[in-house]
Order: structure tokens, then sequence, then C-alpha cells
């Protein structure tokens, strides 16, 4: 591992690391998933100085409502009080640090600490303490109350925050990520509704290996293979769902992109050229003929477009650093340490659609969690398994690199290339090392270091 100098921060040595050998522009160098440093430096730098994903608003759709979670290795509450702001809080009691709320999600005006009892409202004030008597003339409650994550925003129901005063604002890091996201929400008629249990699993592996999966279209055919032979054996001959991506991709009309500030995505729906196509060329699933043939009957016009709601919307958007758009749900990346992350997945349904269809859409989307996923799951923690030798240094993110013609830049700075190219994970680790690379003042360097 190549290191520079090194400067005094916190009563202790601090590295600043050479990015520019770490992260160059074909490969990134092992120790970026593997060092448990550069883990504790991504988790200040990266999930703290940019917007992170947080929640879903329907998550915590009424007042007083509330929710867990992370904003990188920070536990947080998500609340809305009773005059619908929503805030971000530590999880964090400020008496002894004992985490003050142990639940997934409710409702509640306050929230009491199970250790001592101390109890603070769910906009973070310290309401009181028991047997306040003991505490001296100079304790100030005022002092006391829940730290908050100083900016939290929405954008059309996907609530994001970071620790950084200074960030751009949030639509600015959506940038072109923007449009595509508006895309997936129009689709339908009806607000986005994330309401039903999440599936979670855990993988022994870096959080970035996620990211770079999340647009690479040249994976699928090798290591999705029992789940394309269901498709070709149910299929008459004809693409099922994500069959293609066997028959040389190259030469089809998907396309990935690196969109800028970290966000990247891939294209499938080019495959789709006729409203119904996307049901379509579903795999069956069991009992899905007979809804099917009731829906047909009941919709008439309207049920090619209902059934094609019901299926993924063929779109993998990847809004760094931790929010993944896959079909119709939304899964978050929570890193654990350098080698241990948890994945959630978030099922969605749309307030206006018939019951029919959102059934239809729940089963549909237990689809690829259950058979695609974990062949991803086991590609990672074998990555790191991998990573773990010393002598070979290097992580290759070369395909498409340096080929005349190969992907196209436009006006706005978007690439895009073929969908079995490398270019989304080229573009978003320039990203990442830009957000390693900014200098910290001593105060912050400190804090860095009690970590």
């Amino acid at each position: 591992m190549k290191l520079i100098d090194k400067y005094e921060g916190g009563g202790r040595d601090l590295t600043k690391w050479d990015w520019d050998h770490l992260i160059q522009e074909d490969r990134v160098h092992r120790s970026v998933y593997t060092d448990p440093d550069i883990y504790k430096m991504e988790m200040t730098k990266v999930f703290g100085d940019t917007w992170v994903y947080l929640a879903h608003e329907s998550e915590i759709p009424e007042k007083n409502d509330y929710k867990t979670g992370y904003l990188g290795p920070r536990p947080i509450i998500i609340t809305r009080n009773r005059n619908e702001v929503i805030r971000a809080l530590f999880n964090r009691c400020t008496h002894r640090g004992a985490t003050i709320c142990r639940v997934e999600k409710g409702n509640a005006r306050s929230f009491t600490c199970p250790y001592h009892g101390w109890n603070f409202s769910n906009e973070g004030k310290l309401n009181g303490v028991p047997w306040g008597q003991a505490y001296g003339e100079n304790f100030d409650k005022n002092e006391l109350n829940l730290i908050q994550v100083p900016r939290v925003e929405s954008y059309k129901g996907f609530i994001f925050g970071t620790m950084n005063e200074s960030a751009p604002s949030l639509e600015e890091h959506l940038g072109n990520a923007r449009e595509l996201l508006d895309q997936w929400i129009d689709r339908y008629d009806g607000n986005l509704i994330v309401r039903n249990s999440a599936h979670r699993m855990t993988l022994n592996g870096n959080w970035k290996f996620v990211f770079d999966n999340a647009g690479d279209g040249y994976h699928v055919s090798f290591s999705h293979r029992s789940l394309l032979a269901v498709g070709d054996r149910y299929g008459s001959g004809e693409d099922k769902d994500m069959t293609y991506f066997g028959k040389n991709p190259d030469s089809s009309p998907m396309y990935v992109q690196y969109l800028g500030n970290g966000h990247i995505f891939l294209d499938q729906r080019p495959m789709y050229n006729e409203t119904g196509d996307m049901w379509e060329q579903q795999r069956p699933q069991p009992g899905r003929e007979a809804y099917e043939d009731m829906i047909r009957k009941k919709y008439k016009d309207k049920a090619d477009q209902y059934l094609d709601w019901s299926v993924g919307a063929q779109m993998n958007l990847s809004i760094f650093p931790n929010l993944l758009i896959i079909g119709n749900q939304i899964q978050v990346i929570e890193p654990i340490s350098a080698e241990k992350t948890q994945l959630t997945w978030y099922a969605t349904t749309v307030e206006n659609l018939p019951e029919e269809i959102n059934t239809l859409r729940m089963r549909a989307q237990e689809d690829f969690p259950a058979f695609g996923e974990p062949d991803d799951v086991t590609n990672f923690a074998e990555c790191q398994r991998g990573l773990s030798i010393p002598e070979v240094e290097w992580v290759m993110f070369n395909r498409g690199y340096d080929v005349p013609d190969r992907q196209t830049v436009d006006e706005r700075g978007v690439i895009t290339a073929p969908v079995t190219d490398e270019a989304p994970m080229r573009g978003y680790f320039q990203e990442w090392k830009r957000l390693m690379s900014v200098e910290r003042s001593e105060k912050i360097c400190q804090e860095l270091q009690k970590q």
C-alpha cells in the first residue's frame, strides 16, 4: 500500500493516503476493500460528507411516526413530529450512551432511555431526568438534547441526510440521476408506498462490492446461470426476464451510464418495446396465470399496463453511496465493517393501483431477492476472500477502457457505454477518491481518530 506523508491529529499519527495511487483510471488497490483504517475514513468522509439515503416518507406517514435506521455506522431515529417536520436524531442517550429506541418503527411523542429513564421528545429535546434533585445547580437540560443530523432533506418522498453543513443541496447531489429517479417514480399513477416488512441479508464483503455490482451487466449470464436457465426452460424459445444477457449483450440496445456525483445506471428498458412486453417476458410463477386471467377479464384495455406495473421497471439506478433502485424495489446498503455489509430490500406498492395488481406486484418482488441475490452475495464474499491475498494488489475495472468508439459523453458529462462495460465503476471511484481526498480541519481529524 502506497502512503505519503503523515501529520499529527488527535494525539496520534493520522496517515494521509496516496489516493491517486490507490484509485487509478482502470483499477483500484485491494486495500480500498480490505483496510479497516480506510473503512473508518469512509464512514466519516463518504457516509458523513455526502447525502445518504435514510428512509422513505411513506414509512412514517402519520404525525409522531418514527423508524430506526443508520447513517453509515451511526444509529439514528427518523421522526415526523406533530408539525410534520422530519428529523434524524442520533439514537444515543446523551447520558451514558445507550440507544434509546430499540424497535424498528412505531408512533411516539417521546422516547425514554431504558437504561436510566432519561426522556426525550421526538424533536430531540431532553424533557426530564428521574430524581433530578441529585444534579447540581449547573445542570442544564438544554445542553443534553439528542444530537441531530444537521441537514435532512426529502426528494419526492426519499429522505436523505448529511453531516456536512456545507454540502451542495440534495437536488445538486442527485444531479443527472434526478431525471431517472423521476422516471421511476412517475411510471405509476399514484404515490409509492413502503410499509411492508423488509427483506434483510448480511454478507461477508465490503459495501462497495454491492455498488460495483448494481451497474454490472457483465456478470449476469455467468453468476445467474441457474436463474436464466429457468427462463430458458419455460420460455418456449422467447427471451424471458434477463435471459437476453446470455446472448451477446454487447450487441443489444441495453447500456450503462456514469451519471456524475458517484451515481450509476443500467438500463434494460430497450429490450421491451410495447406495453405488455414486461409482463410477457417474466418467468412463470406459481398461481400467476389465474391472476392474469382474472385481471384481463376485469380491467380489459388497462390490463397490459397494470400487468407491466406489477413487474420490475427494468431500471438499476444507484444513488451514491447507499441507495439502489432495482426493479420495483428500494435496496439500501448498510456498511457494518470493512468486511461485512447488510443489504435491506424494501418492496413497494402504489396507493391508487387495484388491490389485485399490488398483490401481484408483491409476489413479483419476492423473485430476485430469493433466487438471484444469493448468487451475488456469494460472489461478494468470495471477492472479499480473494482480496485477502496481499501479493495480488489490483482490482481491475478495465473492460471498455481506452477502446475507441466504445463510449460516448454527452453535454451533461454523462458517460454511456455498452451494458457489459465497467465505465460506471471507473466513474464512481473518482467521486469516492474526491471525497476521501478532502482535507479536514484538526478538529475533524481528532474526531476521526476516536471512531
